[in-house]
C-alpha cells in the first residue's frame, strides 16, 4: 500500500519595524489550485464578513503549475476607525445657536426616520412596486399622510407630558385587543360577541391624553 507524504506547511511571522504590523506567510507543499483557493476565501469572507473586514488576504499564484504558491494576510484598519467622528449638517438658518440647530434638525431628523421605519413595516409602505406614475404618487401620498397622523397623535401626547417615541407608544398599546366569543344557541345558530379587552392603567393614561374612549369600537353581537 502506497501512502502519500504528509502535508507540510511552513509558517513565517514577519513584523514590520515601522508600522508594527504582523504579516504571516504560509507555504504548503501541496496547495490547491489558485482559482479554488480564491473561491474558498470568497465564501469565507461572505460567511464571516464581520471578521474578514479586519484582514487583507493576498494569494500568490505559481506561474508554472497554476497552483497557489503563497498566502499572505495582514491586519488592516477599517476606514471608519480613522474618521474623526464629525457629523455635518448643512442649513440656511443663520440666527439660531448650536443647541437650537441640533435640537431642531438632528433630533427631529432622527425621530422622523424612526417613525418611517415603523410605518414601512406596519403598513407596507416600502418598497414601491408600482410602475405607473399616478400609483407611485398615491403610494407616497399615503406614506406622508400616515406620518401626519402619527405626528398629530404624538403632538397631543407631548402637550400632556407624554414624550414617547412612536415605537415605544405602539409597544404600550399593543396588549389591548379586540376579541370574539362564539356561543351556540338552541336553534343551531352561533352568537358572536366582539368587544375590546380592558385596557391597562398605563394605556388608560394615553387614552385620556388623546380624549378617546378606553374601549375602542362598540360591542357587536351578530348571529350567524
Amino acid at each position: 500500500m502506497i501512502r502519500d507524504e504528509p502535508l507540510q506547511i511552513h509558517a513565517q511571522r514577519v513584523v514590520d519595524p515601522e508600522t508594527g504590523e504582523i504579516r504571516l506567510y504560509y507555504h504548503s507543499s501541496a496547495l490547491k489550485r489558485y482559482d479554488k483557493v480564491c473561491e474558498r476565501f470568497g465564501r469565507l469572507r461572505q460567511k464571516y464578513a464581520r471578521v474578514a473586514q479586519y484582514y487583507d488576504i493576498t494569494v500568490t499564484k505559481e506561474p508554472t503549475s497554476g497552483n497557489v504558491g503563497a498566502i499572505e494576510w495582514q491586519r488592516t484598519q477599517r476606514q471608519q476607525d480613522t474618521l474623526p467622528g464629525v457629523y455635518c449638517l448643512r442649513i440656511n438658518h443663520d440666527q439660531w445657536d448650536e443647541a437650537t440647530l441640533w435640537r431642531t434638525y438632528y433630533t427631529m431628523l432622527t425621530d422622523l426616520e424612526a417613525v418611517f421605519r415603523g410605518l414601512k413595516s406596519e403598513l407596507g409602505l416600502r418598497p414601491v412596486f408600482h410602475r405607473q406614475t399616478d400609483r407611485i404618487g398615491g403610494h407616497l401620498f399615503i406614506s406622508v399622510l400616515a406620518y401626519h397622523l402619527v405626528h398629530t397623535v404624538r403632538y397631543q401626547l407631548k402637550a400632556r407630558g407624554i414624550h414617547l417615541s412612536w415605537r415605544r407608544l405602539r409597544q404600550e398599546l399593543d396588549r389591548q385587543d379586540r376579541v370574539t366569543i362564539e356561543m351556540k344557541r338552541t336553534d343551531g345558530k352561533t352568537l358572536h360577541v366582539r368587544k375590546a379587552t380592558r385596557p391597562e392603567p398605563r394605556q388608560q393614561v394615553t387614552y385620556d391624553a388623546l380624549e378617546i374612549p378606553h374601549h375602542p369600537g362598540k360591542t357587536e353581537k351578530p348571529i350567524i
